[in-house]
């Protein structure tokens, strides 16, 4: 571990483990929560290797390391045997609009099992390949086995989901596992088949259910809960909330234990009475809106999907689309949102084939070879940021050969039956489980044919690739320009507002320029707009702080206000992510300006250039300043 020996240091130095209780970071630094600061060795630690220097702010004894700090804090966690609490987040409500916080709900509780879910679903595709061409027999053992490797994560999906929920929300994971454990426990999925019902509820609607059992003598319609996913999602938000209610109310020192079975002895019967039923028809209202939208016409579905895919995931709308996928497969055992995407990947990896063979610059060759590879097996990230965004042509002409592609996917019906994995590891999952090969099957081949092969000739010849280009630039268009080495860069203002010198405000890491070289703004209007047009290398989850590369390599930080990272999130939106190109004068975050004043804490905004050792910086403005206006220079040594 690369800084192992820099986080036992660091431990030692704050007073041990024992004196902790607890450490987060925000974009520059660790942030402990010491028992007694009087036990750290402040002067040892500002002197140590790997620590710009310490403060002492809001309740928090901070260690300011630098840009690294990410991988300091998980070196830190491990050494220490911390609970990681690096993800700092609002309560559910707290954030941004009432979209983006549901997208940012739902990418907290996917991604923590995108991996292993995509790999379950590649042993199934692989397991079902192997029946289609005659490898295996679908009644022998080494099926049967493969099956259940394939399978188990899905017939047990509730339980992680209950874990990663419970988690996003604020509960304790745990909790939420034993949940959806009770869901799927075999003695109530098997009642309903044992004998008849006591009587039916909503007799002669879409809603009909037999009752089997009573709890206190009130109904509970059993459902399936096995490979669901919206009932454990929803009964971790509300047992979450229950969870905190109970903790507050219940004395410290019988907590431990009464907090969970209060909350378990609540929300598992509301559950099952009424969360369930309620959330397992949302789920088939929901499959079969999807399915219907799908029959109306799978061609114009197929070409704004797998056209827009790209999209989607640049703006991160495609989190809304992923668990109506997994909702698909749990509901109809089957799913064509993720497979009229599958060309996509392939359409980039010809687009970026394209522009390797027919490039002149070295810088963009070089970067094409892995972007390929990665855009094969689809991971389409490399390819898109680092080749196809830049050149722009390649990407609009990637956009369109994916439409088309996913245009010949709707016309051939193709879909998929297994949640597999990305790139040519998916297409096992349209093997049709009754057919096997069937012609839906090969109607991805042609489609992905196609696609691949317009992207390549679009790009190839029509890509403009190696106009203006030299080896200085990494691309170069008359519409877009990135260029590297540049010699001179000008840095326009991002807020509004009094320009202050660095060394007069109040934070001494960013005073003594340890963090980089440059200026502060006393911001007057609660915009923040980009200084200049580059990429978004940085954007911490709480909205408060941004980093953003230049097209000639520079590296800033804006830092909104001074410890504002407690605030965690509250009163900041952002309008950007990470790993987005931005123009320059395009709104990057809001703030409410006032309520952080009343909240208590300064508003000064550091902007600094953090690879500073590279660059010279002239100072522009001094006074006042409008957004967009010239702040400073900067000029590569």
């Amino acid at each position: 571990m690369k800084y192992e020996q820099l986080a036992k240091d660091i431990i030692a130095n704050v007073g041990g483990e024992e004196n902790v209780n607890s450490v987060v970071h925000c974009i520059t630094r660790l942030r402990f929560k010491l028992k007694d600061e009087k036990k750290a060795n402040t002067d040892v630690l500002k002197n140590m290797d790997g620590v710009v220097t310490v403060m002492k702010s809001g309740g928090q004894y901070q260690v300011v390391i630098g840009n690294h700090v990410p991988d300091v804090y998980k070196a830190v966690v491990t050494v220490g045997g911390f609970q990681s609490e690096n993800q700092v987040e609002a309560e559910p409500g707290e954030k941004g609009s009432l979209f983006n916080r549901f997208i940012d709900m739902i990418s907290g509780i996917f991604t923590p099992i995108l991996g292993v879910l995509a790999a379950s679903g590649m042993i199934k595709g692989f397991n079902a390949l192997f029946v289609a061409i005659g490898w295996l027999d679908d009644t022998g053992g080494t099926y049967q086995i493969l099956n259940a490797i394939g399978d188990a994560l899905f017939y047990f999906l509730p339980i992680l989901l209950g874990y990663t929920a419970m988690k996003k929300f604020g509960g304790t994971p745990f909790l939420g596992m034993v949940i959806a454990m009770a869901l799927v426990y075999p003695a109530l999925e098997g009642i309903p088949g044992a004998g008849e019902p006591l009587y039916t509820l909503f007799a002669g609607t879409m809603f009909e259910s037999p009752v089997y059992i009573e709890f206190f003598g009130i109904p509970v319609i059993l459902m399936t809960y096995s490979m669901s996913v919206i009932p454990i999602i929803v009964s971790a938000f509300f047992a979450a909330k229950l969870e905190r209610f109970f903790a507050k109310v219940i004395p410290d020192v019988v907590k431990m234990f009464l907090v969970p079975m209060f909350t378990l002895l609540i929300i598992i019967p509301i559950t099952f009475i009424v969360i369930g039923p309620i959330a397992t028809w949302a789920s088939s209202l929901l499959g079969q809106a999807t399915v219907w939208v799908y029959e109306l016409s799978p061609v114009i579905a197929g070409a704004f999907i797998g056209g827009f895919w790209l999209v989607f995931v640049m703006f991160g709308l495609h989190w809304g689309l992923v668990p109506i996928a997994i909702n698909n497969f749990t509901v109809h055992g089957s799913d064509p949102i993720l497979a009229l995407i599958f060309v996509h990947s392939f359409a980039l990896a010809a687009a970026i084939l394209a522009v390797w063979l027919k490039t002149k610059n070295n810088t963009t060759k070089t970067l094409s070879a892995p972007a390929f590879i990665s855009a094969i097996f689809g991971v389409t990230e490399p390819g898109m940021y680092g080749i196809a965004l830049p050149l722009k042509k390649p990407f609009i002409f990637t956009l369109i050969s994916s439409a088309i592609g996913g245009a010949l996917l709707g016309l051939f019906g193709s879909i998929g039956y297994v949640m597999g994995g990305l790139g040519v590891f998916q297409w096992p999952s349209f093997i049709h489980p009754d057919e096997g090969l069937n012609g839906a099957f090969y109607g991805t081949i042609l489609a992905v044919v196609v696609g691949s092969v317009l992207a390549f000739v679009l790009t190839y010849f029509f890509g403009g690739i190696n106009k203006n280009q030299d080896n200085a630039a990494t691309t170069t268009t008359k519409e877009n320009t990135v260029v590297k080495n540049v010699k001179e860069e000008t840095i326009a203002s991002p807020l509004h507002g009094e320009v202050k010198n660095l060394a007069d405000i109040e934070d001494a890491a960013f005073a003594s320029g340890a963090l980089g070289k440059g200026v502060a703004i006393e911001p007057t209007e609660g915009k923040l707009y980009a200084p200049v047009s580059g990429t978004v290398s940085a954007l911490f989850p709480t909205n408060h702080a941004i980093g953003i590369t230049t097209e000639g390599g520079a590296e800033i930080l804006i830092h909104i206000g001074m410890d504002t990272v407690q605030l965690e999130g509250k009163y900041f939106t952002a309008h950007t992510s990470q790993g987005s190109r931005i123009e320059k004068g395009q709104l990057l975050i809001d703030f409410d300006l006032d309520a952080i004043k009343e909240a208590g804490f300064a508003l000064t905004t550091p902007i600094v250039i953090t690879n500073q050792d590279n660059y010279e910086i002239k100072q522009l403005s001094s006074s006042l300043v409008k957004s967009q206006e010239a702040l400073f220079e900067v000029k590569s040594n």
